[in-house]
C-alpha cells in the first residue's frame, strides 16, 4: 500500500521525456526525487507520479487538471509552472499570452479546487530561470510570476520550493558548469539543484 502519493505536474522541465521512459519518471528532477526517497528510507512507501507535459502553461494545466490531478487522488501535489507563460511572450508574441493577473487567477482557482475537493497537500515550486543571467529580459519578466507563486504559497499554507532564488544564488557563486542546455531546459546539474532545493523545502513532511 502506498503511504504517500505525490503528483508532480508542470511543463517540459518536469516532463523530461517521461513518455519514453518505461518507468514514466523521465530523466529530470522527478527521477532524482524518486531515487532519493527510495534510497533514503527503503521502507517508506512514496510514489511519485510524473504529470509534466512539454510546452505547458498554466492554462494547459487547467485543461487537464481533473484527469491528471483530481482523478489521481494524491496526498501531495507539487506544481512547477510559469516558465512558458513568460517564454511565449518572448518567442511567440502572436499567440494569446498569459499575463501575471491571468496567471494568478487560474493558479488560485486550481489551488482552491484541489484543497477543497481533493484535500491534497500543496507544494508550489517557483519557476526556475530564463537564461543564466539574472538581468536577462526573461528573468526580469519572470519576477512577477515568482512573486505570485510566493503569494499563493502563503495564501494556501503550501510548502514553497524557492527554485528561482536557488538558481540565482548558485549562479552568483558558481556559474560553471551551466545549469541549462538552452537557457530553460535543465542539464544534469540543473536537475540536481532543483531536486536538492525541493528536498530541503519539503524536509520531513513526506517521510
Amino acid at each position: 500500500m502506498v503511504a504517500h502519493k505525490i503528483v508532480m505536474i508542470g511543463d517540459s522541465i518536469t516532463d523530461s521525456h517521461r513518455v519514453e521512459d518505461p518507468e514514466g519518471m523521465g530523466g529530470g528532477y522527478v527521477r532524482l526525487l524518486r531515487d532519493y526517497y527510495i534510497t533514503e528510507d527503503p521502507e517508506a512507501r512514496v510514489e511519485f507520479v510524473n504529470k509534466g507535459v512539454s510546452a505547458n502553461r498554466i492554462t494547459d494545466l487547467e485543461e487537464r487538471w481533473q484527469r491528471d490531478v483530481m482523478d489521481e487522488k494524491p496526498e501531495w501535489v507539487s506544481i512547477s509552472i510559469g516558465i512558458n507563460d513568460v517564454w511565449r511572450q518572448l518567442d511567440n508574441q502572436e499567440m494569446d499570452q498569459v499575463l501575471p493577473d491571468h496567471f494568478l487567477s487560474i493558479y488560485r482557482r486550481l489551488l482552491n479546487w484541489t484543497s477543497e475537493e481533493a484535500g491534497s497537500n500543496l507544494i508550489l515550486m517557483q519557476p526556475t530561470i530564463i537564461e543564466e543571467d539574472e538581468f536577462s529580459r526573461g528573468n526580469q519578466m519572470l519576477k512577477s510570476y515568482v512573486e505570485i507563486v510566493n503569494q499563493l504559497a502563503g495564501e494556501f499554507d503550501a510548502i514553497l520550493v524557492p527554485a528561482h532564488e536557488a538558481f540565482l544564488e548558485h549562479l552568483k557563486k558558481n556559474p560553471k558548469p551551466i545549469l541549462t542546455t538552452d537557457g530553460v531546459h535543465m542539464t544534469s546539474t540543473g536537475n540536481m539543484l532543483m531536486a536538492k532545493t525541493w528536498i530541503r523545502a519539503v524536509e520531513r513532511s513526506i517521510i
